[in-house]
């Protein structure tokens, strides 16, 4: 479990980040995606839960700007 410096999550307060999220869950700036790894299933095809998005389905994507 990791913490977020900054963000969507209060400071400190623990963030339970997936290895495919680009920032927590809230973060300004942010937003809800697919998976590319499973395409959104939680899965992979060997029928494995997805490592990316932790089985979700999602996971935490930049969402433009610049």
């Amino acid at each position: 479990m990791s913490t977020s410096p900054s963000g969507g999550a209060e400071q400190g307060k623990p963030v339970n980040l997936k290895p495919g999220d680009e920032a927590a869950p809230g973060t300004p700036g942010t937003g809800d995606d697919l998976c590319d790894e499973c395409s959104g299933t939680g899965k992979l095809r060997d029928g494995k839960e997805c490592p990316n998005c932790a089985g979700t389905g999602h996971v935490t994507s930049g969402i433009g700007g610049g």
